[in-house]
């Protein structure tokens, strides 16, 4: 698989002072390659799969919505893409606005849906009758606000809190966010290609369709982890779209395609499921690695193979 490298070219949902941004520095800064600032998620994947830009750093999942569906939806279908590494990064808000205005002035709030999620108990609280105003990502109204020469649809706006130097904004209140430790996870995303070595410590992301009208389709697909011993961090579905009732799991397993036991796995959803599509081995942001069961060790799986290859020959018993 690619490896991000100096000089190439990462789309990202913008503008200046996203998280998303916040996360493409975990991965080059912006001196060292071209930054391409995208409206949404499924433009930033669509730049990757036309050749405008050699990878893309999107929001997957987050500790208050869970995954992210335009992530999840544009990387199960189309020309295959991959994930080649992830990156946390905290999040929390500021209730920004112009500089003159103040928290009593505060009637039409603009954010991005997940900010409005992440806030919407301290805006019950404190604005009660403020009302929500979409943003197409976390500093897009900030943008807005500084090159506005005449009057918003919105009279504040959830932001990042580097957006407030970033644009010349005034803070009408800090840490407005429910959870004070709120996480959103990112993943690089690039072109398949040979895939990087184990670190002990991975990730592997899949997206598998169950067979129809099958009882215990679910208990079966999941079977082929637990057999082998491999957990899973994350499991969702999604509608695959062509009829009601027929959905597609999106989920992460811990380990790597080449450890043996999730090899084994996925070649059991293989033979079990009419579709799997491999997103990607890459290591874990937290370096956390996996709990491996007694007999499910790379050198379980070896033993055991050499043990049927003997029987079948006579050489063993």
């Amino acid at each position: 698989m690619s490896a991000p490298i100096v000089g190439s070219r990462y789309a990202y949902l913008g503008p200046a002072g996203t998280f998303t941004e916040a996360a493409l520095r975990q991965v080059v800064g912006p001196d060292e390659a071209t930054y391409l600032p995208q409206t949404d998620v499924t433009s930033a994947i669509a730049a990757v799969r036309s050749g405008d830009a050699d990878f893309a750093v999107v929001a997957i999942e987050s500790t208050a919505e869970g995954g992210v569906t335009a992530t999840l939806d544009s990387l199960s279908t189309g020309e295959p893409l991959v994930l080649l590494r992830e990156m946390l990064v905290p999040v929390q808000f500021t209730l920004a606005a112009a500089p003159g205005r103040t928290l009593a002035d505060v009637r039409r709030i603009s954010a991005h849906p997940h900010a409005w999620v992440q806030c919407r108990r301290w805006i019950a609280q404190h604005l009660p009758d403020a009302v929500h105003v979409p943003a197409t990502s976390n500093t897009a109204p900030a943008a807005l606000i500084a090159q506005a020469d005449g009057p918003l649809p919105f009279d504040a706006a959830l932001v990042p809190p580097p957006s407030l130097d970033t644009y010349g904004l005034t803070a009408l209140a800090h840490d407005v966010a429910d959870n004070a430790t709120a996480v959103t996870r990112f993943v690089l995303v690039g072109h398949p290609g040979d895939v990087p070595a184990p670190t002990g410590a991975d990730k592997t992301t899949l997206v598998v369709h169950l067979p129809d009208n099958e009882a215990g389709a679910l208990l079966a697909m999941l079977e082929q982890f637990a057999a082998r011993g491999v957990n899973l961090s994350r499991i969702e579905s999604r509608p695959i779209g062509d009829a009601l009732g027929r959905y597609s799991f999106s989920l992460d397993a811990e380990g790597h395609v080449l450890d043996e036991r999730v090899g084994e796995a996925i070649m059991g959803l293989r033979r079990r499921c009419p579709f799997v599509r491999f997103l990607g081995s890459y290591p874990r942001a937290d370096a956390v690695a996996p709990t491996v069961h007694v007999g499910t060790a790379d050198a379980d799986f070896v033993e055991a193979r050499a043990w049927l290859r003997g029987v079948r020959d006579g050489s063993a018993t």
